[in-house]
């Protein structure tokens, strides 16, 4: 029996309440996406998993490939960190879509168009979960780090202040229906504990 305010201890009923607001904020995310990129672009039925912050690396890259992250600090009434992570060969295809040329190496413009993408896409689905909680999110400028996923997860747990043993992960496939491409991205939300427990609350009465 895990502790009231622990993620794990969701049920079917909430955790389809949190499908359900991660699903209306990929929608967004795919029509910001493009708008962006003057293509259309679908998305799936996103996946949503409850997940130990050190299991999470192994779900997006091997341990040897790099990734990249967009990384930024919610505040308002809710606060916390979040990351959207993609792959690097996807990230590459990401700011190619951005830049509407071909990318074949990151440099400070391209990392610069993947921070845009990121600030965005999470953006969206941060005003899902403001909508759903009928809160004020802020969502920091973004940052952005490129490196080892098992690196990533390290430096983020240590940035973030009160640590965080489980996150909500939302694995989302976006659909380039010109290209017939499949992107995909992960968005992970990591509430600081004040925010866990009004998340908790709220999706225990939805």
């Amino acid at each position: 029996m895990y502790p009231p305010d622990d993620l794990r201890s969701l049920n079917a009923a909430q955790l389809d309440a949190l499908r359900e607001v991660a699903n209306i904020g990929a929608g967004h995310a795919a029509t910001a996406l493009s708008q962006m990129t003057e293509q259309q672009i679908m998305i799936s039925v996103p996946e949503l998993t409850i997940a130990a912050l050190d299991a999470v690396p192994n779900q997006i890259s091997a341990p040897e490939e790099p990734v990249a992250a967009v990384l930024m600090r919610m505040e308002g009434d809710l606060t916390g960190l979040t990351l959207l992570v993609f792959p690097q060969p996807i990230a590459m295809r990401v700011a190619s879509l951005m830049m509407r040329r071909p990318v074949t190496a990151m440099g400070a413009i391209e990392e610069s168009a993947i921070k845009e993408a990121g600030n965005i896409l999470s953006a969206a689905y941060l005003n899902a979960l403001a909508d759903f909680m009928q809160m004020t999110l802020l969502p920091s400028p973004p940052s952005l780090a490129i490196d080892m996923s098992d690196a990533i997860f390290t430096s983020t747990y240590v940035a973030s202040s009160q640590g965080a043993a489980y996150v909500v992960c939302v694995e989302s496939e976006f659909h380039l229906q010109e290209a017939s491409e499949r992107l995909r991205g992960f968005f992970l939300l990591l509430p600081d504990p004040p925010s866990l427990r009004a998340i908790l609350k709220a999706v225990n009465v939805a």
